[in-house]
């Protein structure tokens, strides 16, 4: 029991911005699991994504808060435990950032 709620803690706090994932990596970097790695990925790439769409005007502006909806989406599978991919990038950002985490 006590594993699983280190897993979500990771999972969540990646989703607290930048700073959350910096800290969710270091928290991950002292008990990695399949759960933490998985949401570090989704978190990361739409932290990413946000920050990209911000420089598109105002299809950025939309566009970021899709992204925006994602990681309220990702948190809700985070805190659910499970291992579930956002819509759309989900699966793409679990392929890219396969080497992170």
């Amino acid at each position: 029991m006590e594993n699983i709620k280190k897993d979500r803690t990771v999972a969540i706090v990646s989703y607290l911005y930048l700073i959350g994932w910096v800290i969710a990596f270091a928290l991950y970097s002292k008990n990695k699991t399949e759960l933490g790695a998985y949401h570090l990925r989704q978190s990361l790439g739409l932290l990413i994504t946000i920050h990209l769409f911000v420089w598109f005007g105002i299809l950025g502006k939309i566009l970021s808060v899709l992204g925006f909806i994602f990681i309220v989406i990702g948190l809700i599978y985070a805190i659910q435990a499970e291992k579930k991919p956002v819509p759309i990038v989900g699966e793409f950002y679990q392929s890219i950032f396969k080497g992170i985490a």
